[in-house]
C-alpha cells in the first residue's frame, strides 16, 4: 500500500478529533454509524478518502452538523491537482498548516530555500498572525488566524526531534520584508539568532552582496531529496522526476556555497536588526 497523500492524513486527524469529542472509541463511533469498524480506522488514518456523504453521516453522528461544510472543503482542497490555493484554502488556513504538519513529520531531511519572507518553520507566532491575515485577505478565504497560527506553532515541533535535520536558506532581503510592527521583526530575527547551532538545523543566509553564480529565484523546497514543492501566489506544485530534482538541487547547492553560516550570519541578522526603527 502507498504511504497515504499528507492531506487525507490531517482529513483522517480531524475526523479522529470529531469522534474523540463524542467520548466514543472507534468500534463504538462505527457502530453508530451503521459501519464496519475497519472503514472508521481507515478514514482516521488517511488510508481511505472519504466521500462527501461518508463526512456528512460522520458530522452527524459526532453531533456537529455545524463543521460539515468545513469537511467538505478539505475534501474538495486535497482533490486538486496541482493544487490551487483558492480550493485549498477553501475551509480556511488552518486545514493547510495541519497538511504541513503531516509532511514535516514524515520527513527525516528537508532543504528550502525562501526569497521573500522568514520560512513558516521558524517564524514566531506573531510573524505568522501578521502572515496568515494577509494572506487571508489576499485570498477572501474564512478567517481562521488563531487556529492556523497554533497549527504553524506545532509544525516547529519537528525542529526538536532527533534524527531530523532541516538545510534551511533565506535570502537576505526577506529579512527586510516589514512584517507587523518594529517588535514582530525584531522578535523574529531573534528567533532566527537562536535556531543557530541547534543539531537539526543548518540555517545559511543568502547576503544580498554576494557572488551569486545564479540570481535569486523563486523559493522551494526539497524534502527527503524526493520531492521538489513550490509555491506560487495561486498554486502549490510538486515534482518528483529525476531531472527536478536535480536541477532544484543544483540551484540550492549554488545558492547554500555563498550563504552566511554561524557567527557571520549572526552578525548580518545583527546588521538587519539595527535597521529596525522602534516607535
Amino acid at each position: 500500500m502507498t504511504e497515504p497523500d499528507s492531506s487525507r492524513v490531517a482529513l483522517g486527524a480531524r475526523l479522529s478529533e470529531l469522534r474523540a469529542e463524542t467520548g466514543m472509541n472507534g468500534k463504538d463511533f462505527a457502530a453508530r454509524l451503521g459501519w464496519q469498524r475497519s472503514k472508521v480506522s481507515r478514514l482516521q488514518t488517511g488510508q481511505q478518502k472519504p466521500s462527501p456523504k461518508d463526512l456528512e453521516q460522520w458530522a452527524a453522528a459526532s453531533g456537529r452538523e455545524d463543521v460539515l461544510g468545513e469537511l467538505l472543503a478539505r475534501l474538495r482542497g486535497l482533490e486538486s491537482q496541482p493544487q490551487h490555493w483558492r480550493r485549498q484554502l477553501a475551509a480556511g488556513h488552518a486545514p493547510v498548516q495541519d497538511r504541513y504538519v503531516v509532511e514535516y513529520r514524515r520527513a527525516a531531511t528537508a532543504r528550502g530555500y525562501e526569497t521573500s519572507v522568514v520560512p513558516g518553520l521558524f517564524q514566531t507566532a506573531d510573524y505568522a498572525r501578521h502572515l496568515l491575515t494577509q494572506n487571508a485577505a489576499l485570498m477572501r478565504s474564512p478567517r481562521d488566524t488563531e487556529a492556523a497560527v497554533q497549527s504553524r506553532m506545532r509544525r516547529q515541533e519537528v525542529l526538536y526531534e532527533p534524527g531530523k535535520l532541516f538545510r534551511i536558506l533565506i535570502w537576505e532581503a526577506a529579512l527586510y520584508a516589514n512584517v507587523g510592527t518594529a517588535e514582530t521583526m525584531i522578535g523574529q530575527l531573534d528567533r532566527l539568532v537562536g535556531l543557530i547551532g541547534m543539531s537539526t538545523v543548518d540555517l545559511g543566509i543568502v547576503p544580498l552582496r554576494a557572488p551569486m553564480p545564479l540570481t535569486p529565484k523563486h523559493g522551494f523546497w526539497i524534502f527527503d531529496e524526493q520531492r521538489v514543492v513550490v509555491e506560487t501566489i495561486n498554486t502549490e506544485l510538486q515534482y518528483d522526476g529525476r531531472e527536478d530534482l536535480d536541477l532544484y538541487t543544483r540551484v540550492w547547492d549554488n545558492l547554500s556555497d555563498h550563504a552566511a553560516r554561524g557567527l557571520q550570519a549572526q552578525r548580518l541578522l545583527g546588521r538587519v536588526r539595527s535597521t529596525i526603527a522602534r516607535p
